[in-house]
């Protein structure tokens, strides 16, 4: 009876794997399709594959700038994440008020407003400020869209830690900046480490903001896959390779990274 719960068990992650990687699989054989083929119907499985939509866009646009883009965007909002989210997880984690659960779920709770909600008034402050089409303007966004979730996160992670291990150090003579790198982060790494990959794999994600606020200097990736949209309608094939170009970098950055991902998040699991 167990066997067959495991072997069922697996038969259906299976199933939910296939199930999620079937668009990217799609989107991957449609980006050496011509544009006929692409659209076809029914779809062709079986087709002469061309290189033409790739040669075309590395033509037509700045991939390597775009890729700049996301790469300096997320890099940066996660570094200024950490920066704010350690310290402020470490203070509710080990010094809580009376209003700490209440901040935290205020925090939560910004999550939940649409995005477009406050378009206006970040791109009028954008302008004005002279952040229109920056990467210092998407930086700060997303590091502020990213921080409920990085201090969530963190303070999980560090309430799992034990408090005699912070009060020794402490009555060592350590301060609270030597608690946190010298004691508290190692002990955490993991934790740290799978807020960061969250982080980064969000940033790089983020097209709303990306769409409204940049033209073409700070566009990261995903603008550049908008770019791809005619007036004259989608070009499936050349769209489909455009967004293979796009998500290549963080597929192969969450593959090598998934070990640390999956650890961090479980970091604290099992006792």
């Amino acid at each position: 009876m167990n066997r067959f719960k495991t072997q069922l068990a697996g038969g259906i992650a299976w199933i939910i794997a296939i199930l999620n990687f079937f668009p990217i699989f799609w989107m991957l054989l449609a980006s050496f399709k011509s544009e006929v083929e692409a659209v076809q119907t029914p779809p062709l499985f079986f087709f002469h594959p061309t290189l033409a939509n790739y040669r075309d866009i590395f033509a037509l646009q700045d991939y390597a700038g775009y890729a700049f883009n996301s790469i300096a965007i997320s890099v940066l909002a996660t570094l200024l994440m950490l920066l704010v989210a350690v310290p402020a997880a470490f203070a509710m984690a080990f010094y809580p008020g009376r209003y700490t659960r209440d901040i935290l779920l205020w925090m939560l709770s910004t999550k939940m407003l649409p995005a477009v909600g406050v378009l206006v008034p970040i791109y009028l402050l954008s302008r004005d400020l002279g952040l229109l089409d920056t990467r210092t303007a998407l930086v700060i966004i997303d590091f502020l869209s990213n921080l409920p979730i990085a201090v969530w996160m963190l303070f999980t992670f560090f309430r799992e830690t034990p408090k005699d291990i912070i009060e020794a150090s402490r009555i060592d003579g350590a301060g609270v900046g030597q608690t946190i790198l010298y004691v508290l982060l190692p002990l955490v790494a993991p934790g740290i480490a799978s807020t960061a990959l969250l982080s980064i794999i969000l940033c790089w994600n983020e097209a709303f903001w990306s769409l409204n606020l940049t033209a073409h200097n700070a566009a990261p990736l995903t603008a550049f896959i908008a770019s791809f949209s005619a007036p004259q309608g989608l070009f499936w094939a050349r769209l489909s390779a455009a967004s293979v170009l796009a998500i290549a970098p963080i597929l192969v950055f969450g593959w090598i990274s998934q070990r640390q991902l999956v650890r961090g998040l479980t970091f604290g699991a099992v006792k």
